[in-house]
Parts: structure tokens; C-alpha cells; sequence
């Protein structure tokens, strides 16, 4: 006689979260509001605030991603405060 087979499920896969792609907005500090349009033809990534109509525009390369022209956004923001 033969031992019975195990009935176990192999462990679940971690499910991994992508990176966002809507922000706070650093002008009306409102959550979620800021979105991200990457032209990679063009190679220019657009943040547009939905509220308060605020944009802005850099340039991007094959290797960017959302949450580098939302970081190059927040960058100009201080920069043009200092």
C-alpha cells in the first residue's frame, strides 16, 4: 500500500503593487489629484492637477516613470521657492 498524496496548495504568490500614478498636489494639497501622462514618442511627461488646473512639463527618457516627473515637479517647486 502507497502513502496518500498530500492535498497542500503551494504557498500564494506575493502580489507586487505598481507605482502610483496619481499624486498630491503641491499647490492646493489636494490627495490624488495630480495625474501623470507619459508621451514617450515625444519623450515629455505632463502632471496636471484636476482642482486647481496647475501642469507641469519635462522632458523624460525611455527609463522614467511616473513618480520621476512627479519628484522633478516637486524639485521645481522648491527651487523656485528658494
Amino acid at each position: 500500500m502507497g502513502r496518500r498524496r498530500s492535498k497542500r496548495k503551494p504557498p500564494a504568490k506575493a502580489k507586487t503593487l505598481g507605482l502610483e500614478s496619481q499624486f498630491t498636489c503641491p499647490f492646493c494639497n489636494h490627495e490624488r489629484a495630480c495625474e501623470v501622462k507619459m508621451d514617450r514618442q515625444r519623450n515629455i511627461g505632463i502632471i496636471t492637477c484636476r482642482v486647481c488646473s496647475e501642469d507641469f512639463q519635462t522632458s523624460i527618457n525611455y527609463l522614467s516613470e511616473s513618480v520621476d516627473v512627479y519628484s522633478d515637479w516637486i524639485d521645481a517647486c522648491e527651487s523656485a521657492n528658494a
